[in-house]
């Protein structure tokens, strides 16, 4: 048998993310509460890749446990400094002890190690200096300051 292989990481970029007031639906035949969350804005920086969050047509489709975990599905468009536009999806986890969860839902600040919020990403772009996105998978460490969803993004090599 041989031994496993490596797992490398680069960081990539830090993304902030501006929300506003979730569309609540309710709790569906699974169990699970939707709300649908619009992203208004947001700011990227960082080694390799920096630039503006869209607003207007991204969102977080946010489906609820009841215990307050959160399954994130995201899709939001970055303005790169460049002036290329970058499709950004992702799906993730954000969970923890009831009551952190609980803290953070009600927007409180937790420190990030209290929880657990990752997330995975894929992008889509014609920009050409923005091409080598097209050909990774990112993993986002998540925190859930009160002013908004902020993540660190890692290329896994």
């Amino acid at each position: 048998m041989t031994a496993p292989l490596p797992l490398t990481v680069a960081h990539i970029f830090t993304m902030d993310i501006a929300v506003s007031a979730p569309q609540m639906l309710g709790t569906g035949p699974d169990g699970m509460e939707l709300r649908i969350v619009p992203v208004t804005g947001g700011v990227v920086s960082g080694p390799r890749l920096s630039g503006e969050v869209l607003g207007g047509t991204a969102a977080d489709w946010l489906r609820l446990e009841a215990d307050g975990t959160a399954h994130i599905d995201v899709r939001l468009t970055i303005r790169a400094a460049s002036g290329g536009l970058i499709y950004v999806q992702y799906a993730g986890i954000r969970t923890g002890a009831p009551a952190v969860l609980a803290r953070l839902a009600a927007g409180e600040t937790v420190p990030p190690a209290d929880y657990y919020f990752r997330t995975l990403m894929r992008f889509q772009t014609a920009a050409p200096e923005h091409a080598w996105l097209n050909r990774i998978v990112a993993v986002g460490v998540g925190q859930r300051p009160p002013a908004g969803p902020r993540y660190d993004v890692y290329a896994v090599m």
